[in-house]
């Protein structure tokens, strides 16, 4: 027994500990380039004389360069969304734990995102005082190394190459911008700001090529024929001898006559054996500039999946219906030639007529199939975009439960659709056992699992769902009690009653405590009021499904997912493990 509790405790908190060592290892691999960059620049001899003039601000600012060059060229790839649809959907990734690291695209995109802010300061700053270092240390002797024309020019020294200056000025404003609108409380107060500032990131990547060509900072390429401290015996003469001026008058050619090469050095200068005697004076190049190199592949190729996105998405599709549901939601029923997806994928909508650039994702809630074409989203009422939207849809903005065929008075406006894309909850057939818990309007990813388990579940894996649906009013409950009532009275029919457990909790009650209509009397029995107690229902689960694994899918509010995030990563005495997936648009 204590053998099994140890191993039980070596999983407690499995999910938590890959989550953190993913961070911990993206934060040791910024740090490690950091420091190699670091003593680079700071030991490196070719870097000797430029390092004298401008100290540790030289190793700063090119090793904070460094790692904006990682993570500029990283921040792109999880928002390349058709990719990670063909990574997730494909059997190029055929183990379901790599599979689940997609999940985590968004997350990734905003740690890049963070360390760009953070390591932009200190970029920043060392350039302020590169450039100050640059002003006091002007060197005389290898005057192509400064970037100010005089010891002490300051007041106009940040723009002494008008490229780089002016460019990272700009480049500055543009990444305040971004991060400040992609803060939580603009994005929820208004998402057009977040929306209109994150598309600046083209400006930005333009800028940053533009950047990186001004070859302010250069290095010394003939390190054999003049090493860093070496002993130049025709300099030291020249600067040493004190030449008459009548000698000077008389023998003018004579003067400036280097020392000959074919003659023996004399023997002070040689006295001591550690200094190298060298032959030329030194050279200095600029930089190519590196940035190329990371940013372009994958700028191309999401500039590539863009372009491709467009094309895939120009033509509008066909509204064959709309339905306004109860509290506030509105059903989009639609048509697209070729139009495949997978249930628990989901779609960007974008409608000129309602915004000429802005589009939204919504989750599918019904996939086309072999049999009909048909595919649609729900999507909630909350803000200018959605209610702009439903007043172009509906005849009347107040109008509830109708149906408004195509070929009625009313004509639609134009509708895109671009997608479909990946998403965690393609994952929840793939288990033998999956708990899906939705909160409200969350409960859209999981009905289109629902429509294709009504369509057909043998050819699937899954033996075994609980459906928790969580609500405040009883009339959403209406949203998917149709579909609900259908999928049961199959699954009795084919003698599988235990094949879907459902639990619907109304966490508020205005009196009315059951769904109206005589059809839903199977569901009725199923509601119960107040919230679920979530401890005694993961071991209730794991009671019934003993040493099985059990994907544990969630969208909701954020407090329901970190108690089911939490207790995912709990032990427990039957030797059931949960596996935590949550939807995140990326």
């Amino acid at each position: 027994m204590k053998l099994t509790l140890k191993s039980f405790t070596c999983n407690f908190h499995l999910q938590s500990l890959v989550s953190v060592s993913f961070q911990f290892f993206w934060l040791s691999l910024n740090v490690w380039l950091f420091g190699k960059t670091f003593l680079l620049y700071n030991q490196g001899l070719q870097y000797y004389y430029l390092h004298q003039m401008l100290g540790l601000g030289l190793c700063v600012s090119r090793a904070s360069a460094s790692v904006l060059n990682l993570n500029c060229c990283l921040v792109l790839l999880p928002m390349c969304r058709v990719l990670l649809a063909f990574l997730r959907g494909s059997q190029k990734v055929a183990s379901k734990k790599t599979r689940r690291l997609l999940d985590k695209s968004k997350t990734f995109h905003v740690t890049c995102g963070v360390t760009i802010c953070i390591f932009s300061v200190l970029h920043v700053a060392a350039h302020l005082v590169n450039a100050l270092n640059f002003s006091e240390n002007y060197n005389e002797e290898f005057v192509t190394l400064n970037a100010a024309n005089y010891r002490g020019e300051v007041s106009q020294l940040s723009f002494h190459i008008l490229v780089p200056g002016l460019t990272g000025v700009i480049m500055v404003l543009v990444l305040f911008l971004m991060c400040t609108a992609s803060t939580y409380a603009i994005r929820v107060s208004n998402y057009d700001i977040f929306w209109y500032t994150h598309n600046l990131f083209f400006v930005f990547y333009m800028l940053l090529m533009l950047h990186v060509s001004g070859g302010v900072l250069k290095y010394q390429t003939n390190l054999e024929e003049h090493p860093p401290g070496c002993f130049n015996p025709n300099k030291t003469l020249r600067q040493n001898l004190t030449v008459p001026n009548a000698f000077e008058e008389l023998f003018p050619d004579y003067t400036t006559e280097p020392f000959p090469e074919d003659l023996p050095v004399p023997e002070p200068f040689v006295q001591n054996s550690f200094v190298r005697v060298c032959s030329e004076e030194p050279k200095f190049q600029s930089h190519f500039p590196e940035t190329w190199f990371w940013i372009s592949g994958p700028l191309c190729l999401y500039c590539v999946e863009r372009l491709y996105r467009y094309i895939r998405s120009n033509k509008p599709v066909t509204i064959t219906s709309v339905i306004s549901h109860p509290s506030n939601v509105l059903e989009v029923r639609m048509m697209k030639d070729d139009f495949e997806a997978r249930p628990g994928q989901y779609v960007i909508l974008h409608c000129p007529r309602v915004s000429a650039l802005e589009s939204h994702p919504f989750t599918l809630t019904m996939c086309p199939t072999d049999t009909k074409a048909t595919f649609g989203v729900h999507l909630k009422v909350v803000g200018d975009w959605t209610e702009r939207f439903r007043d172009l849809l509906l005849l009347h903005s107040n109008q509830d439960t109708e149906i408004l065929p195509i070929f009625q008075q009313r004509r639609y406006p134009k509708l895109y659709v671009d997608g479909p894309f990946g998403s965690p909850f393609e994952e929840s057939l793939n288990y033998e056992v999956s708990l899906c818990v939705a909160g409200g309007i969350g409960v859209t990813p999981f009905a289109s699992v629902l429509n294709t388990l009504l369509d057909g579940w043998k050819c699937y894996k899954l033996r075994r769902l609980y459906f928790i649906w969580v609500c405040r009013d009883i009339e959403s409950f209406r949203w998917f009690a149709d579909l609900l009532c259908m999928l049961h009275n199959k699954l009795w029919q084919e003698n599988r009653p235990d094949y879907i457990n459902i639990q619907l909790y109304l966490s508020q009650t205005d009196g009315i405590q059951k769904i109206i209509g005589e059809k839903y009397q199977a569901l009725n029995s199923r509601l119960l009021i107040g919230r679920p107690r979530w401890k005694l229902l993961f071991d209730d689960i794991a009671k019934c499904n003993r040493r099985k694994t059990i994907g544990v899918f969630c969208c909701g509010p954020d407090k329901i997912s970190k108690i089911l995030h939490k207790l995912s990563n709990s032990s427990n005495s039957y030797g059931t493990r949960f596996e935590y997936n949550k939807e995140s648009f990326s």
